[in-house]
């Protein structure tokens, strides 16, 4: 069995299966056999009236989920509600996209060759999909995952993150409870090297992975020929904010999106570049902003900031700040360890361009800010990276607002908000290093079907 843990105070809260490659390869074998066998392919009311019924028990046990996402994952409880309330919109959108899957006639007669003939084209699940997902998200990531999945017809295995496969237990046993059977969605909790088996098996259709960028990338490389493959990973999410901008709304947004579920988030505000004619005051309002959140244990209902993942992670974010601060940065608050698994809220103004938190992501609480002078030199820097994702400019000015929109290299750029922002019918993709094709639910949904075109000659 594979012990649980609670983040914050490392105390056991639970267990899940362990699964060796013969348990991996009959789950392969038993999902492979349902997509090949169309005769027990679900039709879609079938699929509907299970997600339906699965949006029951969870509402049922909303207060249970948000809990054990807060205890498992160190999200705070406030926090994990959200993300309850999240997952069961999310398989509302599934849903929705059941009747929403459609193909499109496509022309004939436009030459010779085709005259007589009418072709159109319908949607089928592409096949067998395996996933492998992150631990920020316990709850809300599996359903981005698992429930497009079952709402096109796909057989699937998901693999959770080793620090909260709790949620994601639970929701595939909501699964089956709700009418699935178990075949047709299983969650196994395999060691690295039976999951690589796993996800390069020839079997595998299609394969969606949520974690870091160096695993995803790898990952894809060993990829069976055919198998298809959409991966998030994360940036180092830049905001700009203007001369114009208003700083009663930027400082408590960006707080929100550096310092949300400890900065342990893909699209987390990371880099603020701000107007040296405001940088000064914005870098103190985020500072004391910061200052003010309470950190502690996620399952407590007055916890802002619960603890990072590992406490490994805990002694990596502080050693880069530490070189940060050692390279000419100013440490305007936090910089320091809490304890051996929390670390304090921090901004940091100014850190060298060179220092690996201006360059890498942080995944924990920090925040850093850089004057800029120039915008054009201010976009240059946000563009620099290998990564890009989401960005975020704060502004009164439209023209500035369509600027930045231009030329800054990200997916999305949120107006007068912060970077982490999203609702889950959106398009969802990193760019360059941070990822491979689109998620939220109605593109997720696209990319686990295939489109198949019948021609009729008359």
């Amino acid at each position: 069995m594979h012990e649980v843990v609670n983040p914050f105070d490392l105390s056991v809260i639970g267990s899940v299966p362990t699964h060796d490659w013969a348990a991996v390869d009959a789950a392969l074998a038993r999902a492979h056999r349902l997509a090949r066998d169309r005769s027990q392919w679900k039709k879609p009311h079938q699929r509907a009236a299970i997600l339906h019924r699965a949006c029951e028990i969870m509402r049922e046990r909303r207060d249970h989920l948000a809990f054990q996402i807060a205890n498992e994952g160190g999200k705070p409880l406030i926090d994990a509600r959200v993300e309850v309330d999240r997952a069961i919109n999310g398989i509302e959108l599934c849903i929705h996209e059941i009747g929403s899957l459609r193909g499109t006639e496509i022309p004939m007669g436009l030459t010779a060759a085709s005259d007589g003939r009418l072709a159109w084209t319908t949607r089928e699940p592409i096949g067998v999909v395996v996933a492998v997902s992150a631990f920020n998200h316990p709850l809300n990531l599996i359903v981005h995952q698992v429930a497009p999945a079952v709402a096109v017809g796909c057989p699937v295995i998901v693999k959770p993150a080793a620090d909260t496969p709790l949620s994601c237990f639970e929701f595939i046993s909501i699964l089956h409870e709700a009418g699935l059977e178990p075949d047709w969605a299983q969650a196994v909790q395999p060691p690295r090297d039976v999951s690589e088996r796993m996800v390069s098996d020839p079997r595998v259709a299609f394969f969606s992975f949520i974690g870091s960028a160096g695993v995803g990338w790898s990952l894809r490389t060993k990829l069976a020929p055919g198998t298809r493959c959409a991966l998030e990973h994360g940036g180092v999410a830049p905001v700009i904010v203007d001369p114009s901008a208003n700083l009663d709304l930027a400082v408590p947004s960006i707080a929100k999106g550096g310092f949300y579920h400890s900065g342990q988030v893909c699209v987390s505000v990371q880099r603020v570049f701000a107007h040296v004619s405001i940088v000064g005051e914005l870098a103190e309002r985020l500072a004391t902003a910061a200052s003010a959140l309470k950190v502690g244990n996620a399952i407590h209902a007055d916890t802002e900031c619960g603890p990072l993942i590992r406490p490994k992670e805990v002694e990596r974010v502080g050693k880069w700040i530490d070189e940060a601060r050692a390279g000419g940065a100013q440490i305007l608050c936090g910089g320091e360890k809490l304890s051996h698994t929390t670390y304090a809220p921090t901004v940091l103004l100014n850190p060298s361009v060179d220092a690996t938190i201006s360059r890498n992501e942080v995944f924990g609480p920090a925040v850093c800010v850089y004057g800029y002078e120039d915008v054009d030199a201010a976009i240059a820097q946000a563009n620099s990276l290998d990564v890009a994702f989401q960005a975020a400019v704060f502004t009164n000015d439209l023209a500035a607002a369509l600027y930045t929109y231009r030329n800054i290299d990200a997916s999305a750029v949120m107006v007068n908000d912060h970077t982490a922002f999203r609702t889950d019918w959106m398009p969802f993709a990193g760019l360059r290093t941070s990822g491979h094709g689109v998620g939220g639910i109605p593109y997720t949904c696209h990319e686990m079907t295939i489109e198949k075109m019948i021609v009729f000659r008359g």
